[in-house]
C-alpha cells in the first residue's frame, strides 16, 4: 500500500471498505491514475477484505483511446451492433430516426460467468422459464423472513457492484468497460449478473446515456465531458435479486443537466418516504409525479417499478406518474422497486433497433434513480441503501 501524501496528520478520504479515515492507497489505482477516493484505505486489513470487489475498478482502466472512438481490436474481438434483442449481430447501423445525438456502438462478446455460480433459468438460453407464468405475475407475495435475510445480503452486494461502477466513471471510458467492472464485482462475490442473457439481453448492467431512459446496451462509446449516465445493476445470488440503479455526472455536466439529475433524486426519495403498510401502490406515482411536473420535468409512463424476490420481474406493478391504475395496497413483507425515470422534454419514448434502448422522443435528456425496497410493519428499509464507503458522488448529499 502507498501512504497518501496529502497530508501526514489528517486525510480527506474515507476508507472504501468502512469510511474511517484513510491514509493508504491502493498501489495499482497509483500506478493506473484511477480517483483517489476509490482508492483509499484505513488499514491494510481493511485492503485485503476489499480486494475481492476492489480489484474490479482496475479493469478496463486504460484509457489511451480517442474520446469517440471505436477500439482498433474491433475486427479480432467480435465487436458488432445486437440487433432484436441479442439475436441478430451486424456489422453495419442500421437505418434509423435517431431522436438525439446519440449513435449505437458496437457491442462485445458476452461475457463468461464461472461454473459454481448459481444462475437464473435464462442464463443459457436467454428465455426465463418460471417467470412469465408464476403465480406471483398476479399475487404480492409476502417474503419470510429467510427470505428478507438473503435479499439483504444481496441487494448489499449489489450495491457494492454499482459502487465500484461508480468509481471508474469518468469522461474517456468506454460503458462497455463499466459493464466489466459491473460483471467482475459480481461474479468475484459469488453472484450472477441478472440482466446477462435475459431475454438474450447481451450485457450484465445497463448503460443509460443522455437521450436514452432506460436499458441501454454497454458499448464502445466512450463517455465524453458534460455526459450523464444511469447505471443500472441487478445481481442474482443465493436465488434472490437485487437491484438498484443511480445516474453519474461525466466530467463538468450543465445546469440543466445537474437540475434533472437531482430532482430525479428527489423524486425517488420522496416516494420511498411514504411506503408504509396501507399504503396504495398507485399514490407512489402521485408523489413523483408532484415534484417532477413542479420542477418542470416530465414522469416516462412506459416503465415501472415492480415486485422482486426470487423473480426479477412480478406483481406488483409500480407506476411512477399520476392518475395510474395500479391496484392494490402495501403489506409489511413484501419487496419491490420503485425506479422513476424523468425527462428534461416530453415524457413519450421511441425505441431503438436493438430491441432494448428507450430513448426521449424529442432526444431531450433523461436521469434514473431506483432502489429495491421492504415494507416493515412501521415504515420501509431500503436494501440497496448507500453505505458509508459508498463513493461521494452526489454533490447534494454533503449539504
Amino acid at each position: 500500500m502507498d501512504k497518501d501524501s496529502s497530508s501526514p496528520t489528517e486525510s480527506s478520504l474515507s476508507c472504501v471498505r468502512c469510511g474511517k479515515p484513510a491514509f493508504l492507497q491502493c498501489p495499482k489505482c497509483v500506478e493506473l491514475k484511477l480517483p483517489r477516493q476509490g482508492a483509499a484505505f484505513c488499514t491494510q486489513d481493511c485492503f485485503k477484505a476489499s480486494w475481492s470487489f476492489h480489484k474490479s475498478v482496475h479493469v478496463g482502466s486504460n484509457l489511451g483511446h480517442v474520446s469517440g472512438s471505436v477500439p482498433s481490436n474491433q475486427s479480432s474481438d467480435g465487436w458488432l451492433y445486437c440487433l432484436r434483442k441479442g439475436q441478430t449481430r451486424t456489422s453495419q447501423l442500421p437505418h434509423f430516426d435517431w431522436t438525439g445525438t446519440l449513435r449505437p456502438y458496437p457491442i462485445s462478446k458476452q461475457r463468461l460467468v464461472p461454473e459454481g455460480i448459481e444462475k437464473p433459468d435464462w442464463a443459457d438460453s436467454g428465455i426465463p422459464k418460471i417467470e412469465p407464468s408464476s403465480d406471483l405475475q398476479n399475487i404480492v407475495e409476502i417474503k419470510t423472513p429467510e427470505q428478507i435475510e438473503r435479499m439483504r445480503e444481496t441487494c448489499r452486494i449489489a450495491r457494492e457492484v454499482l459502487d465500484a461502477a461508480a468509481r471508474i466513471i469518468r469522461p474517456g471510458i468506454t460503458t462497455d468497460e463499466i459493464d466489466d467492472v459491473v460483471h467482475q464485482a459480481t461474479i468475484a462475490a459469488g453472484g450472477y449478473p441478472s440482466p446477462l442473457n435475459y431475454h438474450f439481453f447481451p450485457k450484465s448492467c445497463c448503460t443509460s446515456v443522455n437521450e436514452v431512459i432506460c436499458h441501454g446496451i454497454p458499448d464502445a462509446r466512450r463517455l465524453e465531458d458534460g455526459d450523464i449516465v444511469n447505471v443500472d445493476v441487478t445481481v442474482y445470488y443465493k436465488g434472490v435479486h437485487g437491484d438498484l440503479n443511480e445516474t453519474f455526472f461525466v466530467g463538468e455536466v450543465d445546469e440543466a443537466s445537474r437540475h434533472l439529475v437531482r430532482c430525479t433524486y428527489e423524486c425517488l426519495e420522496k416516494a420511498i418516504s411514504i411506503v408504509k403498510p396501507g399504503i396504495r401502490f398507485r399514490d407512489v406515482g402521485e408523489v413523483i409525479n408532484r415534484h417532477a411536473t413542479m420542477s418542470g420535468l416530465a414522469v416516462v409512463k412506459s416503465y415501472c417499478g415492480h415486485g422482486i424476490g426470487e423473480l426479477f420481474h412480478c406483481a406488483p406493478n409500480i407506476p411512477h406518474y399520476g392518475r395510474n391504475k395500479a391496484v392494490g395496497i402495501m403489506k409489511a413483507g413484501q419487496t419491490f422497486t420503485i425506479e422513476p425515470m424523468i425527462n428534461a422534454g416530453i415524457w413519450r419514448d421511441r425505441l431503438w433497433p436493438d430491441g432494448w434502448t428507450a430513448v426521449t422522443a424529442d432526444g431531450k435528456r433523461s436521469a434514473q434513480f431506483e432502489h429495491t425496497l421492504l415494507v416493515t410493519e412501521t415504515g420501509v428499509e431500503v436494501l440497496t441503501a448507500r453505505l458509508p464507503q459508498s463513493p461521494n458522488v452526489f454533490p447534494w448529499l454533503n449539504s
